[in-house]
């Protein structure tokens, strides 16, 4: 073989590695980028005895999973078993639709008791009193600095939220209004659960008896490297190379668990996804 032709060779064998591996980091980016993990969490409290079962839903964005029927979100959701559905904010974006929405909360209200805080993307809509009637008239508790109370299984639990904490700065005292709402109605002889958007915020309302805070808002930080930068290397309100952002803490007695969230690279065009897969969150509690 002329020397030529084995040049010619060789740059056709480069150019199709190159392919490869391109097509092979395009691949591994989608799949961080829109494949759907469930997260599972096991806790422990000497409060339930005979356990308990969270699915925690933050941060959909009125994204779609399976279709219009969010079959591959339900499906999940069904295969978790869960005692509580819990929705932490961001359900659906400051514009456009929110059926994707309303199709899953519509299906977990028929079959699990559900409750529902706003977040800071419901708070800029418009049609936010509308949104929020529509998802009361399914039989969902709507948390605004509320208690749902349950007995599960023989125990006491008690569910609170608040809605988005930056909600009309600086004049409005929303928040603390609903703060302060939460923490007079924390029973001690309950499990307690608070619904906060914004992890950041914990430094709000540790050491007042919440057993557990459930939180998203931050995308675990959009652009991560496992192992290295768990923690990503942006979210709101937190900027450049937050501390908190997915993953589990314990602060002061307090166990605070964020969700990655299930927005798609789709609604976060400007910073995409990247080795951040979107979160179904599930949490068991256990006796200790």
């Amino acid at each position: 073989m002329s020397e030529k032709k084995q040049l010619t060779l060789r740059r056709k064998k480069r150019r199709v590695i190159a392919g490869g591996i391109s097509l092979l980091l395009t691949l591994d980016l989608y799949m961080w980028g829109f494949s759907l993990k469930t997260e599972n969490y096991v806790l422990k409290s000497d409060k339930l005895e005979n356990g308990l079962k969270i699915v925690f839903i933050s941060d959909l964005h009125n994204c779609i999973y399976g279709g219009p029927e969010q079959t591959q979100l339900i499906r999940e959701i069904e295969k978790a078993e869960p005692d509580l559905v819990l929705f932490g904010g961001d359900v659906v974006d400051q514009y456009g639709g929110t059926d994707n929405a309303l199709t899953v909360m519509k299906y977990t209200a028929e079959k699990y008791p559900c409750c529902y805080a706003e977040g800071n993307h419901e708070q800029s809509r418009d049609d936010l009193g509308s949104f929020v009637s529509q998802v009361r008239s399914l039989g969902i508790n709507v948390l605004e600095g509320d208690c749902a109370e349950y007995e599960i299984d023989g125990q006491r639990v008690n569910v609170l939220g608040m809605t988005d904490i930056y909600a009309k700065k600086p004049k409005s005292t929303k928040y603390k209004t609903q703060l302060d709402s939460c923490i007079e109605k924390v029973n001690p002889d309950s499990y307690n659960i608070l619904l906060l958007h914004q992890p950041e915020g914990i430094g709000s309302v540790t050491g007042h008896g919440f057993d557990l805070i459930l939180s998203g808002h931050a995308h675990a930080g959009q652009w991560r490297l496992p192992f290295v930068l768990e923690q990503g290397t942006y979210a709101p309100d937190q900027g450049i190379f937050p501390d908190r952002t997915n993953g589990l803490f314990n602060e002061n007695g307090t166990v605070q668990i964020i969700s990655r969230g299930l927005a798609i690279p789709m609604r976060m065009c400007v910073i995409p996804r990247i080795f951040n897969r979107p979160e179904l969150t599930v949490i068991e509690i256990n006796a200790t």
